[in-house]
């Protein structure tokens, strides 16, 4: 259920970050990707104005023009950057009114199920933003509203702005979320569960580093994601070490509950309470297979054990996998 709106979503959400130039170019084989994942009972995706810059969207809305439309519920996001012009990102009324009806137009749809903004922005009020969404959702071009790696302080002013205005409220967070980066176990995923909010994890498989192929003495596999986000990649920092070392033995551990590595990760996300569905972000049809049938699994509590014994709770191994880059938090900030 996403959080307390009545919509049922699958536990596995379809993530198209990957569709376009920055994972699959190919329009045709993303469009039988995503085919796949509704005929295998998934019912959420989940794209952003900013992935491929546009053309994941309009993938999807190629995919869902056929007649599948009213099957899926649609999410996307808008806030980061979508031109050179200063006015073409942000979390303004004057950016949300421009940028939803694009959204519109490549998704070929006359309504977004979910939208959602993609980070918080210090300087833009939030009433300003709540604002702008309700009015979208007066309207009709919106069903409900949501936000994405916001810290809980955030998420909760959010909550209070909306009673207090009298305003749509937020009813999901997209937090970052695996077993090597439990930052949102310290209150992210508390306060979304005090206020009914739904939580949509993206990259359950830590951008691939819970896929399998990262093992202690094995060179580690091609990634479109290493190319764009090198830091996250580099096996001379000694974070990356770490994460090298948790993902082994995490890899040992599924092997002897006779499962991989990605059925693992996936299933533990999904064990959350505060969880509604994890977005899984295929790049070809093969990955998809591999991530389908964690939806299946459940773990039981010596094998949660076990898990907790490699990757404490609450641990973000790296802080580049952490999310949270809020400028008011910084030290600096808090000193000046």
């Amino acid at each position: 259920m996403l959080g307390r709106t009545g919509v049922k979503v699958s536990p596995l959400c379809l993530g198209a970050m990957m569709f376009g130039s920055w994972g699959n170019p190919d329009h045709d084989d993303c469009v039988r990707i995503i085919h796949r994942a509704l005929d295998a009972g998934i019912n959420f995706i989940d794209t952003a104005d900013v992935y491929s810059h546009g053309e994941s969207e309009e993938i999807v809305g190629k995919a869902l023009a056929g007649g599948r439309r009213d099957d899926v519920v649609l999410a996307t996001k808008v806030h980061a950057d979508m031109g050179e012009r200063p006015n073409q990102r942000g979390n303004s009324r004057r950016w949300i009114v421009r940028e939803v009806e694009d959204s519109l137009r490549r998704l070929k749809t006359d309504r977004i199920d979910l939208y959602q903004i993609h980070r918080p922005e210090h300087e833009t009020d939030i009433e300003e933003t709540l604002s702008a969404l309700t009015d979208l959702v007066r309207a009709g071009k919106v069903r409900y509203i949501g936000s994405s790696t916001f810290p809980a302080s955030q998420i909760v002013e959010a909550q209070w702005v909306s009673r207090e205005r009298h305003l749509e409220r937020f009813v999901s967070e997209q937090p970052p979320y695996s077993l090597l980066a439990l930052g949102v176990e310290s209150d992210v995923l508390a306060s979304c569960l005090r206020h009914g909010i739904g939580v949509i994890p993206w990259s359950p498989l830590a951008g691939g580093w819970l896929s399998g192929g990262y093992r202690k003495g094995a060179p580690a596999p091609e990634s479109s994601r290493a190319g764009r986000l090198p830091h996250r990649f580099d096996m001379a920092l000694p974070a990356n070490q770490r994460k090298l070392e948790a993902a082994d033995a995490l890899g040992e551990l599924a092997h002897e509950a006779g499962l991989t590595l990605i059925e693992l990760a996936i299933a533990w996300v999904i064990n959350h309470p505060a969880v509604t569905a994890a977005i899984i972000g295929p790049r070809t049809l093969e990955h998809l297979e591999s991530q389908l049938r964690a939806a299946e699994i459940s773990l039981d509590a010596t094998l949660l054990d076990r898990i907790d014994a490699i990757v404490p709770p609450g641990l973000t191994i790296s802080s580049t996998d952490d999310g949270f880059a809020n400028p008011a938090l910084e030290a600096q900030a808090r000193r000046r």
